[in-house]
């Protein structure tokens, strides 16, 4: 491989991983659109935040282990989608939230995977 695309695959999981944060932080934001008292609202964001502080975590670990990044989000996806199942939703809007949702995390760990396994061409130069 060469050296560019050695960087590109270095590169995109942990870029996707902060995207992916990123927006799963953005859902936090809800909790401003309710009528609470300042430290309802705090702690309501914190709360809302934990998923997102959680995947904060695994790409730090995942920065150095990428094996970790592969197993974490991808535990990730599998999490949201058990969560997702037995819901009382149409199917079709069922699929589309572990699609919106569960799809980028099953992404990242793929590309954390190609990351690991190619890890001695990664880091090899």
């Amino acid at each position: 491989m060469s050296a560019i695309s050695n960087r590109v695959l270095f590169w995109t999981p942990r870029v996707l991983a902060i995207a992916y944060i990123v927006f799963l932080g953005c859902f936090a934001l809800d909790v401003f659109s309710e009528r609470h008292s300042f430290w309802t609202t705090v702690l309501a964001l914190i709360i809302h935040l934990i998923p997102s502080l959680v995947l904060v975590a695994a790409l730090i670990l995942a920065w150095r282990w990428e094996w970790i990044g592969a197993a974490l989000f991808a535990a990730a996806g599998v999490v949201y989608v058990t969560m997702v199942w037995p819901r009382a939703i149409p199917p079709m809007a069922k699929l589309n939230w572990m699609v919106t949702i569960a799809g980028p995390a099953f992404l990242v760990a793929t590309m954390f995977l190609v990351n690991w396994l190619k890890h001695g061409e990664l880091h090899s130069r």
